[in-house]
């Protein structure tokens, strides 16, 4: 009679064990889609149909791209669709608002209208950053690259 007991006992613990995580399971499944489904519409943020369509893909091109001989373009968001261009030649780094029209970077240098669009390496036009493949161009003879 002792053995039944013994054997008695640890089945006891082990249904209410499963039972209590069947019910702990069972909360939290609720209480997330209690959350997600319980948050007005109006909440979320909406995206006009002109962004969606057409992601801004600038956003690939922030950071670092390097030149020849230790030149670069830093390409920064400033928020608000404004950029900031940074581009170090071999006199000093400079630094220039820009915004985004058709798909490339606009801004002004020494009174010219500049344009940052993306290409490969044999488009910038440079011997240094032939065959490479993510880059971005300003002008012929003015490329960067992403090694």
């Amino acid at each position: 009679m002792n053995m039944m007991k013994l054997t008695a006992v640890p089945i006891v613990v082990l249904a209410v064990a499963l039972g209590g995580c069947d019910r702990a399971e069972r909360s939290t499944s609720t209480a997330t889609s209690a959350s997600t489904t319980s948050a007005p519409a109006s909440a979320a943020p909406v995206a006009s149909s002109a962004s969606a369509a057409r992601p801004d893909p600038v956003q690939a091109w922030l950071g670092r791209w390097n030149g020849p001989e230790g030149t670069y373009l830093q390409l920064d968001a400033d928020g608000g669709g404004r950029y900031e261009v940074r581009i170090k030649d071999l006199d000093a780094e400079r630094r220039f608002p820009a915004t985004v029209k058709d798909g490339a970077v606009q801004f002004e240098r020494d009174g010219k209208q500049e344009s940052i669009k993306a290409t490969d390496g044999d488009a910038t036009g440079m011997k240094w950053l032939a065959g490479k493949r993510t880059c971005l161009t300003v002008h012929p003879g003015e490329g960067y690259c992403r090694d």
